[in-house]
């Protein structure tokens, strides 16, 4: 496995390692920009179902964690040579496929039950019913859900077939589906509960589906699955509740983002960069873990000092790349914007603080979880993500006030 070093930053910059990650890394902005442009469309649904908002950082986050999870792990496999190209349910590739199905059901519904009852927290007039909620996030997750797991599955299978490193492509490109894709699934799941008998009655079945689906995989006799789902449960659900979170925040600023919609339009791709760049850590350092090329060091080391670094050289030009395309595809969309010098200082300085904050959780999470015993690669990109959807939000609401945006 190639391993940039920090000492030949500008080297690695141009290797295979780095070329693998910024297609990825911009191919991921690109979407997330798309995803912002869509989120500004849909305003009049979010006016329409108060509460909503809340949902949808939770519902991006939860795609992530998920896939960016499943590919951490066949990445391990791969690069311990224990892995097979089949998806019988008894391989490690078919019970990480069922997994994703179990945890995707699972987690849309405390997705839901959170949103709901911080929305109500937040003291949200006429809130969506949770029954509604979930059958929205359900039925989003579910729409969502194939197309990532197809193209996981396609990244896999060029892994084993080209020598694709996925530690390098999982997580930039999951959040790039997820970005792109959740928003119009959450959308098109709306039209699910316009009549009130119908929408009640579809929420409490599905409900009742998500929970028989996790009790199945608590309890099953496939010993990988099982695990997977015991280790992922209580991490996605706090996950779920940070990601929420990041919702709550917006929806009390976000008469700040109308003043300039552009604002609105980078963030998604300000969070999900970051969140990209954070998995692509996770997995990185995941995997020196498991083949014995990295120490579980309260300080990082020379080897995750290299990788530390080769997230620091994606950076600056990945968020250079969202805050100056925000600016553009808002003009492109006739909205206002702050300008283009504001939208790229605003995206490098509250990145480069994201920065800070996901290289912290991205060593210290996927240290702790192997010291502990836990598989990393369940853990690390769910911390980073969803961590980073809360702390990223607020940052960027806090980089926009600092830099007097509005």
């Amino acid at each position: 496995m190639q391993r940039p070093r920090l000492r030949f930053g500008l080297r690695s910059a141009v290797g295979p390692d780095a070329r693998q990650a910024l297609i990825s890394l911009f191919l991921n902005s690109t979407t997330s920009l798309l995803a912002g442009a869509f989120l500004g469309s849909i305003t009049g649904t979010l006016s329409k179902f108060p509460g909503l908002l809340v949902l949808v950082p939770a519902a991006i986050g939860m795609r992530g964690n998920i896939f960016g999870s499943f590919g951490n792990r066949i990445s391990t496999t791969i690069h311990a040579g224990t892995f097979t190209l089949s998806t019988r349910r008894d391989t490690i590739l078919g019970q990480n496929v069922l997994a994703t199905g179990i945890l995707t059901l699972g987690i849309s519904l405390v997705a839901a039950i959170v949103a709901k009852a911080i929305a109500v927290g937040l003291g949200v007039e006429g809130s969506i019913p949770v029954l509604d909620l979930i059958t929205i996030a359900i039925i989003g997750g579910l729409l969502g859900s194939v197309v990532v797991l197809a193209a996981t599955l396609a990244l896999t299978s060029g892994a084993v077939r080209y020598g694709w490193d996925l530690d390098n492509v999982t997580a930039p490109l999951v959040s790039t589906l997820g970005d792109v894709l959740t928003l119009p699934a959450l959308w098109l799941a709306t039209f699910a509960i316009g009549v009130a008998v119908v929408s009640t009655g579809l929420g409490a079945v599905l409900a009742a589906a998500a929970v028989g689906a996790l009790i199945w995989g608590l309890r099953t006799s496939l010993p990988e699955l099982r695990r997977i789902v015991r280790e992922s449960v209580p991490v996605l659900a706090v996950a779920a509740l940070l990601s929420a979170m990041a919702g709550a925040a917006l929806e009390r600023s976000f008469s700040d983002f109308d003043a300039f919609p552009a604002l609105l339009v980078l963030l998604p791709a300000f969070v999900s960069s970051a969140g990209a760049l954070g998995g692509l850590l996770s997995g990185r350092l995941s995997t020196k873990l498991f083949l014995g090329l990295l120490d579980p060091e309260p300080f990082p080391g020379r080897a995750a000092r290299s990788d530390i670094g080769f997230a620091y050289l994606l950076f600056l030009p990945v968020y250079a790349f969202n805050g100056v395309g925000a600016h553009y595809v808002a003009l492109a969309l006739g909205q206002r914007s702050p300008g283009v010098m504001s939208m790229a200082a605003l995206a490098l300085i509250g990145g480069a603080l994201a920065m800070l904050f996901v290289v912290a959780v991205a060593y210290y999470g996927t240290v702790v979880a192997f010291r502990t015993g836990v598989d990393p690669d369940t853990y690390g990109i769910p911390v980073v993500s969803s961590s980073v959807d809360f702390v990223g939000a607020v940052i960027l609401i806090v980089t926009i006030a600092a830099l007097g945006i509005v």
